[in-house]
């Protein structure tokens, strides 16, 4: 995240930029709620790789009408490779003792990416979110960013080459890169509201950061730009920009989007401002001690925090401040290390500088060796189990919450258009609805063995994060009010109407919508409003004739289970060690306040939570079945041995 200019004069001030952009990335990772928007820092790094690499391809291009791009590779391989590389390959190691094989073998195809740069396009594959709590657990999506930057210096050389052919001149060619910035910048922004990983991962649509930063190096002459007046006013209101970027910027605002404009612009100023001949401004914060320090490091600190914090957070899920620092003096320790012993040898390293072809061949070399031994290191996870250990260990690999989800019932959130499963006999004596969320889904699996074996039909109307509550929510994926799910439920009333059933059983995660002490909501729904939405959708269903079941909603574990089982097998550590204490796994409130609306209308309230946990501790596994696939989704194998208990508590022990 450092690159360097290969001519021109020392800028401190871009060394203590790179100082805050990093320092803002590890706060942010490392949980300082202080700096909700720290990984903005990302957006400040790619401003500043397009000042300084345009800025030198500029002074070749003016210097002998062309760029040696062979050339300009080969300084970028020396400087980013083998760093890179020596911790791709420590953190797959340090990973095998660690991870489960089945991570293992998910992460070693991410390092894979990594190390030929094109994670990005991995994560957009597998429509990865960036801030969702699993992606905490991959010690490479941090890749990402770099791999950005790869293919930024890959393909502007090229790029302005390219224009620079065609003579326009240097007001025709700032022309032409800010109509690049532009439409690049117009993707990304609309790209955020339709699919925000794209968005987020997909180069082109970050094209729009680097190029501004281009620009900003041919905006001013650098004569007139020394003697501006208002330069340090210009460079405090940019420090200002990316301070409220920083604090005001949340993982719930749709980034990068137009909010990405307030880093952008603000490191924009800072760097036209650095130019002023005068010590005044920013310079005079940013050119102190310890940022050059940190900023000099900063390439070395953003490789090697992730997989430390990453690390540390699964051996230790609670890590307190004094956990915390200490992996920060071991990012330190780890960034010191190789930034003297490794980064900085080869890149200055006098026999590979000699001749563009031994560094463009050290390039190929590490690049087929870090893929390669990422490719091979899953068949390091094959070290046997015992068969009580395999059997637990298969039911812990991830699968679907339930049988539904298999055949496609479960409609995705761009999806408004109910899906009618039926499940059962064809001529069945009774008729039975399940309507909600993943958290009905993950019913389906009792409910479905319950009516083949009564002779029942079951039909399902189900959708992701949709509650059968009637009340708004905000999707944190979409980043903005739920509009499908809305559209969904009515139909799924109309229909339900038209069906007639004899029974319709509500389930939803109550906790991921409602304000609470167990698990954060995104936008979090008050109480009060939540149980007036439920309260309309049961006097809507018990009004077209149907009797209503509320299921209260299960327990939420602090870790994912199917993870942390397999990790505590791989170990060999007891599973318990995945138990979470009743207390801290089940809320009361909120099935309090379910509880009391469904006893006004005369609904039945089923709670199953005892399937779940006893007095004291939700289980991790029960009877040889891990319970949850994730933290909060039934585990299929468990779902389907709760067939019998889930039919006496909600219909009644059978005659």
């Amino acid at each position: 995240m450092r690159p360097s200019a290969s001519s021109g004069e020392f800028r401190p001030d871009i060394e203590g930029l790179r100082a805050l952009a990093v320092s803002g990335v590890v706060a942010f990772h490392f949980g300082m709620s202080g700096l909700p928007g720290g990984f903005v820092g990302v957006d400040i790094f790619f401003v500043i790789s397009g000042y300084l690499i345009t800025r030198h391809l500029q002074q070749e291009i003016a210097r002998s009408g062309t760029v040696d791009l062979w050339r300009f590779y080969a300084r970028r391989a020396r400087r980013l490779l083998p760093a890179s590389l020596f911790v791709i390959l420590t953190t797959l190691l340090v990973g095998y003792f660690i991870l489960a094989p089945s991570e293992q073998q998910f992460y070693s195809k991410g390092s894979l990416f990594a190390s030929a740069y094109m994670i990005n396009l991995w994560l957009i594959r597998w429509t990865v979110d960036y801030f969702a709590t699993d992606a905490s657990n991959n010690p490479f999506i941090h890749f990402w960013s770099l791999s950005v930057e790869e293919q930024f210096y890959l393909v502007w050389p090229a790029l302005l080459l390219l224009l620079a052919k065609f003579r326009p001149g240097k007001g025709g060619l700032f022309v032409l890169l800010a109509i690049v910035a532009a439409v690049s910048f117009a993707f990304c922004w609309r790209m955020t509201a339709i699919s925000q990983p794209w968005a987020f991962y997909f180069s082109p649509f970050r094209a729009w950061e680097f190029a501004l930063g281009g620009l900003a190096s041919m905006a001013l002459p650098q004569e007139w730009a020394r003697r501006f007046r208002f330069s340090p006013l210009l460079g405090w209101i940019g420090l200002l920009l990316i301070a409220v970027a920083y604090l005001a910027v949340t993982e719930e605002v749709p980034f990068p989007g137009s909010i990405a404009l307030l880093p952008v612009f603000g490191t924009v100023m800072v760097l036209l401002s650095g130019a002023h001949a005068s010590g005044a401004g920013p310079k005079i914060i940013l050119a102190l001690r310890p940022l050059q320090e940190i900023g000099k490091l900063s390439y070395s600190l953003y490789l090697w925090h992730w997989p430390v914090i990453v690390y540390a957070g699964i051996l230790k899920p609670e890590l307190t401040i004094a956990d915390r620092l200490l992996c920060g003096a071991a990012t330190l320790a780890l960034s010191v290390f190789s930034y003297r012993f490794i980064e900085n040898p080869v890149r200055h390293n006098g026999w590979l500088a000699a001749k563009t072809s031994r560094s463009l061949a050290l390039a190929v070399l590490l690049t087929g060796t870090g893929t390669t031994l990422a490719y091979g290191s899953a068949a390091l996870a094959g070290r046997s189990l015992d068969a009580e250990q395999r059997q637990v260990l298969r039911s812990a690999e991830r699968q679907s919450a339930a049988r539904t989800f298999d055949t496609n019932c479960v409609l995705d959130r761009e999806e408004a258009q109910p899906k009618a499963c039926s499940f059962g006999a064809a001529d069945p004596k009774k008729t039975i609805v399940l309507f909600g969320d993943s958290h009905a889904d993950h019913w389906s699996t009792p409910f479905k063995k319950i009516a083949e074996a009564k002779g029942w039909r079951l039909v399902t109307y189900l959708k992701s994060s949709c509650p059968a509550a009637s009340v708004p929510v905000w999707n944190s994926v979409l980043m903005r009010r739920y509009n499908e799910c809305d559209e969904f439920k009515e139909r799924v009333f109309r229909e339900i109407a038209s069906l007639k059933p004899d029974m319709v059983i509500l389930s939803h995660y109550s906790s991921s919508y409602v304000r609470n002490d167990i698990n954060h909501a995104s936008k979090p729904i008050g109480l009060e409003d939540w149980t007036a939405g439920l309260r309309r959708t049961i006097e809507r269903l018990k009004g077209d004739g149907s009797d209503v079941v509320l299921l209260r909603d299960v327990p939420v574990h602090k870790t994912y289970l199917d993870k942390c089982v397999a990790r505590a097998l791989w170990q060999d550590r007891s599973p318990s060690v995945c138990d979470t204490p009743r207390s801290e796994a089940v809320e009361e409130t909120i099935p309090a306040a379910e509880r009391a609306v469904a006893a006004a209308l005369k609904a039945d309230y089923v709670d199953l939570v005892d399937l779940f946990c006893n007095e004291t501790v939700c289980p991790a596994v029960i009877d040889g079945k891990l319970t949850f696939r994730d933290r909060h989704h039934i585990a299929t194998p468990y779902a389907e041995s709760l067939a019998p208990r889930v039919q006496s508590a909600v219909f009644g022990p059978s005659p």
